[in-house]
Parts: structure tokens; C-alpha cells; sequence
């Protein structure tokens, strides 16, 4: 070959490759973080064939894909998982273990994220992200950006919501469980005008409510990746806003996805995302857990809808988000919460095989009391109460009676470890202060030290827990692991498939790697290996 020529090929070949690498090495304009509570990995492959080609299948096919996340700690639930993904911490940083608290002085369940010092809009709520302890990635974009980027968050849940936006978003909106509404705290500065109106107006959800029927999408008979479904009669649900259940129930049904798509919509129409200098963040939530009717069943028809349904949503979403800012110019994240909640329910021949028997907490604590009274005396009451797998010592009177907290704790461990049902007791002075193992690790990670109770009982699987309130049902203990996909789509991004598990606390600082700020301040974990190489860029190795 002519040395001329060939001089002239070397020349085009590093253009190309120059051109290529800043093409993979841009900076989104736009960050869509797309969750999914309670989605299941496996259901995704076993209704795969209902799919249409621009969503499930779109996102597999030409986004990198992770084929599992792993969250380290046990009994995840939505604010838990959620904070996990968006601080790229763990509880025992984030201060965020589970969705709800108990205030005993009122004796009351309460959100983790209540906060009587801000007032509700569009709800009677108080609520704010003051108990997340971290930044997320929303907080990093916003310092990184000094205020320039908008970040703003769309859940059916106050927890999804508040989370995945963090302290320093515009905003964050959910959807009341009295009136319907998308809500959120003064916590938050404003409400855009496109909200207001979406509230107020014709398109509101209570406006539409008598006309929202659920039936199945498909015929019946193409709803059969279960053997084990029974009911061959289409199912039919109907809303009364009369029904003081109504959008709690509405919310466990492909409406809601409907909705958080009809108001992620007026975002990417008036909101101005990807016209600023500096990258904007919008997080999206969507529901595929079980119809709230349906928590006894496993296998039903309305869970494939669901994800039929679903499947449509995220069509429509990444569609508006091409033809507004462009998915080359644009980050997908797409993952689930890592969890998947049912009640289940056995036959009386099948129960006494399958479940152990009942742990009772409310005469456990009874008998710890008693037991504590015969070592320490009869003045007061020694254990404070019961909550989430957790018991509270009265800290004052062992404080008043000077004695040593964890003589106290190992005691009542060793107490109850002689109940039936109980696999391990944990105490909270082991875990401050380095005294656990492979098997308490979890408790460690999924909890923080400054809300966890003095103990933290791990029951055997199949035991259930008796509250002895008639107005609860008795749970069964189920705890497995659920397979939770990750993918990365656009901003010059390949497709690519990675076989291989990650950490639920690995997406933060790769999103953050991505948009070249720092992770938030709690994480520790590093970005992908896979997305560091993709833009062309050093990086050390994930672990």
C-alpha cells in the first residue's frame, strides 16, 4: 500500500476513534431513573412473549444489562431499598431500614419520614427527607450543578418519592391515599403550575375515577405463563372514591403506572429537560407488586397484566423521552426494589407440614419483662416494647439503675433464644462495637445504630408472627432473594449483557461516574467496571 495512502487511512482511523470516545464520553443532558417497586426478574422472562418491542424488549436488547442486584441486608422493603439505591449506602449509613417507625410514648406506627415541622400540599401529611442521614444522587447533581440543575421525583408512594429525590430536588409528588391528588411537603420550595393544573382540573384522577375499569388487557388464554391459576373468569375491579380504601387499593393496579406516566409527561413538556446548561435528573416510579385483593395468591392473571400493562408504560416513556431531549442525549436507569410482597395462605392439610408455628411478640415481651423483673426488680418495666423483628429496653431505667447495657442485652438475648421459632438473637452492642459475623452482618447493614432496638430476632423460615390483633392478619416468614435486573440505556452506551451480580449500592456512583460529580457522601462503593470502560475511561475494577 502507498505510504500517502496509507498515512491518509491512520489519519481517518484516529479521527473516528477520537470522534467515537467523545461521542461515548458526553455527559447526559437528562437522567431518568426508572424504578420499578417490587419488580421481578423472573416474571419479566416468563411473560416475555406478551411483550411488545419498545420497552421490556427495548431496554434488554440495546441497553447494558446487569442480571442481578443484591441488596445486603434482609427484610427490604420500599424505603429501604430506595434510599439504598439513591445514596449508594446501606441503612446502617443512610439511617433508612424500613418504611415505617413506632412511636411508643403514642403507641403508633408512623412513616420513617415524618416531620411534623413541614405542612403537606395536596395532603394532610407531614413528611420530609431529614431522616436520610446521606446524600443521594439527586443532592450530588444539585451542589455539582450549584443549583443549576432540576431535580424532580414521581412515585405512587410518599417513600419512593422523597428518596429518590433527596434533600435538595425541586421537587418530589405522589399520590394522596385520601384525595387523589399528587402531593408533597412545603419541605420542597414550590409546585409547578403544570401540577397545580394537573390537580385542579379535568385530567385530575378523582375527575376520571367512574370511568377507570380493570380488566385484562389480553384474552385469558394468552395470559397462561402459570399452570397454577385457577380462576378462568375475567377479573373486573372498579374505584368509588366513597370507598375510604379506594386509591391505596388503585395504587396496587397498572392504573397507577398510567398516572405517574401522565404527570412524567407534563415534566418532560414544560419542565425544560435538557435545554440547561448543566444535566437534569427526573426519577420515575412504578408499581408491580401484587393487586392489594390478590396478597394471599401467588400466581394470578392480574399479575400478568400488570407487567403486559407495564410493559406499554415504559414504552410510552421512552418514547416521550427520545422525541423531547433525545436518548443519545439522555441516561436510563432501570432497576427494581429488590423485594416482593405476599401473604400467604395454606390449606390445613399443607400447614402443618410447611409453617413451624406462631411467635407471639406481645407474650415474648411479656415474659422478657418478667424475667428481667426477677433479676433486676420489680420497680419498672424493663422492656419497652416490640417492633419490625426488634425489641426496645427501657435504656432509662437501666441507665437510672446503673447498669452495664450490654450485660443487659446478652442476658436477654440468651432468654430469648430459648423461644421456639427463633433462629438467632442479635444484640445492638455486637454490632456497634464489631462483635458479628457473616450471619448478623445483614442486621448490621440494614439497620442503624442510632434507631435499631437493643435486640433483633431472626425467626426460623416458615414461622409466623401472631401480633394477637384481630385486625391483622398473622404473616408468614418468608425472606428469599429476588431477582432484580439492572440496565443502563442511551448516552452511547452499547448493548451488552453482564452475567454477573452487582450491589445495590454500586448504581449510585455509577451514575454519579456518568455525570462526572462526586457519589454521594455515604457511598463506598465504585462504578461498574463495565460503564467506565463504555465511556472510555480508566477505572478500577468493581468488587
Amino acid at each position: 500500500m502507498d505510504k500517502k495512502v496509507r498515512k491518509i487511512l491512520s489519519s481517518l482511523i484516529a479521527i473516528l476513534a477520537v470522534t467515537n470516545m467523545e461521542a461515548q464520553q458526553q455527559v447526559p443532558k437528562l437522567v431518568v431513573c426508572i424504578t420499578v417497586d417490587q419488580l421481578r426478574g423472573d416474571y419479566i422472562e416468563y411473560f416475555y412473549n406478551t411483550f411488545g418491542e419498545r420497552g421490556f424488549k427495548r431496554l434488554f436488547n440495546e441497553g447494558k444489562v446487569y442480571q442481578n442486584i443484591r441488596f445486603d441486608f434482609s427484610n427490604v422493603d420500599e424505603a429501604s431499598a430506595f434510599a439504598t439505591l439513591f445514596t449508594g449506602s446501606n441503612p446502617c449509613f443512610n439511617g433508612i431500614s424500613s418504611n415505617y417507625k413506632y412511636d411508643f410514648t403514642n403507641e403508633k406506627e408512623i412513616s420513617i419520614l415524618w416531620d411534623a415541622s413541614y405542612l403537606g400540599n395536596y395532603t394532610r401529611e407531614n413528611y420530609s427527607p431529614k431522616a436520610l442521614f446521606s446524600s443521594t444522587i439527586g443532592d450530588e447533581l444539585k451542589i455539582a450543578s450549584k443549583g443549576r440543575s432540576d431535580v424532580y421525583a414521581i412515585a405512587p408512594n410518599v417513600e419512593a418519592a422523597i428518596l429518590s429525590a433527596g434533600h435538595a430536588a425541586n421537587g418530589a409528588f405522589w399520590i394522596d391515599n385520601l384525595n387523589g391528588k399528587w402531593a408533597t411537603t412545603t419541605y420542597y420550595k414550590s409546585v409547578p403550575w403544570y401540577v397545580e393544573r394537573y390537580n385542579s382540573g379535568n385530567e385530575s384522577l378523582s375527575a376520571r375515577l367512574d370511568k377507570m375499569v380493570w380488566t385484562p388487557s389480553l384474552p385469558l388464554e394468552k395470559l397462561n405463563a402459570f399452570p397454577y391459576t385457577l380462576d378462568e373468569i375475567p377479573f373486573k375491579y372498579t374505584f368509588n372514591e366513597r370507598d375510604v380504601a379506594c386509591y391505596p387499593r388503585l395504587k396496587t393496579t397498572p392504573f397507577v403506572n398510567k398516572e405517574v406516566n401522565r404527570l412524567a409527561m407534563q415534566f418532560l413538556e414544560y419542565a425544560g429537560f435538557g435545554t440547561r446548561t448543566s444535566p437534569d435528573m427526573l426519577s420515575v416510579t412504578y408499581y408491580a407488586g401484587n393487586f392489594v385483593g390478590n396478597m394471599n395468591k401467588e400466581y394470578t392473571h392480574e399479575i400478568q397484566d400488570t407487567y403486559c400493562q407495564l410493559d406499554k408504560d415504559i414504552e410510552q416513556l421512552l418514547d416521550a423521552i427520545d422525541k423531547k431531549v433525545g436518548l443519545s442525549k439522555t441516561l436510563v436507569v432501570f432497576t427494581g426494589s429488590g423485594y416482593y410482597k405476599s401473604e400467604e395462605e395454606y390449606t390445613q392439610e399443607l400447614d402443618a407440614y410447611v409453617t413451624g408455628g406462631e411467635f407471639h411478640p406481645k407474650r415474648c415481651v411479656a415474659l422478657l419483662n418478667m424475667y428481667m423483673m426477677a433479676i433486676y426488680g420489680q420497680q419498672t418495666n424493663w422492656v419497652t416494647g416490640y417492633y419490625n423483628n426488634q425489641i426496645y429496653l427501657n435504656r432509662k431505667a437501666i441507665e437510672d439503675a446503673k447498669l452495664d447495657l450490654a450485660e443487659v442485652q446478652n442476658k436477654a438475648a440468651a432468654f430469648l433464644k430459648e423461644f421456639s421459632g427463633v433462629q438467632h438473637v442479635t444484640t445492638d452492642n455486637s454490632l456497634v462495637f464489631g462483635d458479628w459475623n457473616e450471619g448478623t452482618a445483614k442486621f448490621r447493614q440494614g439497620t442503624h445504630h442510632l434507631k435499631r432496638g437493643d435486640l433483633i430476632i431472626e425467626l426460623q423460615p416458615g414461622w409466623k408472627i401472631n401480633k394477637d390483633d384481630p385486625k391483622e392478619k398473622v404473616k408468614v416468614i418468608r425472606n428469599n432473594a429476588v431477582l432484580t435486573p439492572l440496565i443502563f440505556l442511551g448516552n452511547g452506551l452499547k448493548p451488552e449483557r453482564i452475567y454477573r451480580e452487582v450491589k445495590a449500592t454500586e448504581v449510585a456512583p455509577s451514575v454519579t461516574y456518568i455525570l462526572r460529580i462526586r457519589p454521594p457522601n455515604a457511598s463506598q462503593s465504585l462504578p461498574l467496571r463495565e460503564l467506565a470502560v463504555g465511556n472510555g475511561q480508566l477505572s478500577a475494577p468493581s468488587k
